[in-house]
């Protein structure tokens, strides 16, 4: 109590104080552009991802766009450390999301490399992971998935090097006739979705979905 009042939760956007749970206050809300994409119908992440992989169905929850909120929303994510962020965008997640009668088998986000891991701390799409399966029970599976290479971040890279995605995942055990709904934070060139989804496809008979925070437009 004393620490909130101390160091009082502030809008990330504007710093106006808002309360403990909450990333951005009322009016700032109003300025994230969310996709409004339904999961079983086409739409432009389907169209993006079906360039590169057999995918079932693909949902993003808002726009990537230069000098965005929903860019600093995602940096508070990756950067912050702060669970409250991942808590936050899961529930916008669920109240715009319905799998209806496609429901996958497995969340399972994308890992970071241990030396990553071990420099940042945490994988930002954990708590985001575990509140989406707590909420639509649907098992999760931080270890399935293994990145062989340690890399810079995306956005520090050139788009030459964006593209090279030779074995940078590896599957850890046998998965076979499984729907795996894939998880990442943002969805750029498809890069990593593709390394990742080729890597499920071809460990045996399943079926892979898409999901991620932000797609850059």
């Amino acid at each position: 109590m004393i620490l909130d009042l101390l160091f009082p939760n502030r809008c990330i956007e504007c710093n106006r104080i808002i309360d403990p749970d909450l990333l951005v206050c009322d009016l700032c809300f109003s300025q994230i552009h969310f996709t409004h994409y339904a999961y079983s119908e086409h739409n432009p992440i389907k169209e993006r991802c079906s360039l590169f992989f057999p995918v079932e169905h693909t949902f993003a929850l808002m726009q990537f766009e230069e000098e965005s909120l929903s860019r600093k929303i995602i940096h508070e994510l990756k950067y912050r450390n702060r669970e409250i962020t991942g808590k936050v965008l899961a529930d916008w997640t669920t109240e715009r999301l319905d799998f209806k009668n496609e429901k996958p088998d497995l969340m399972v986000s994308i890992p970071l490399h241990p030396k990553k891991l071990r420099e940042r701390g945490y994988n930002q799409l954990h708590v985001f992971t575990e509140a989406l399966s707590a909420f639509y029970t649907i098992p999760f599976d931080h270890e399935l998935l293994r990145r062989n290479h340690y890399a810079k971040a995306q956005a520090l890279k050139d788009k030459k090097h964006r593209l090279e995605t030779v074995n940078t995942f590896s599957v850890t055990q046998p998965v076979t006739g499984k729907h795996i709904l894939l998880i990442d934070d943002v969805f750029t060139t498809g890069n990593t979705i593709s390394s990742v989804a080729w890597e499920i496809l071809n460990s045996g008979d399943n079926k892979v979905s898409v999901l991620v925070m932000a797609m850059d437009v």
